[in-house]
């Protein structure tokens, strides 16, 4: 169900921390991201909620915001 963690993205020799909080299903679902399993879903990169997905999206990562779309792909890949 709950799932919590951090990714890190290479950045030069540095890296981005992601912090991350999924919840999601066995099967998915009308609510899920995609139709998929993750219903809730947030991530947190340097004390600030750059996507934030319950039931819908209160805040899309942005385009532009390479470590989230990094870690959004990620997270789809591994719970959706």
């Amino acid at each position: 169900m709950w799932h919590e963690g951090t990714i890190g993205i290479p950045k030069g020799d540095k890296y981005t921390i992601a912090h991350y909080w999924v919840k999601a299903y066995e099967e998915g679902s009308e609510y899920g991201i995609n139709n998929g399993r993750i219903s809730k879903l947030t991530i947190k990169i340097a004390g600030k909620i750059t996507a934030n997905y319950d039931r819908g999206w209160d805040i899309e990562p942005a385009e532009d915001d390479e470590a989230t779309q990094i870690a959004y792909c990620i997270l789809l890949q591994n719970y959706n």
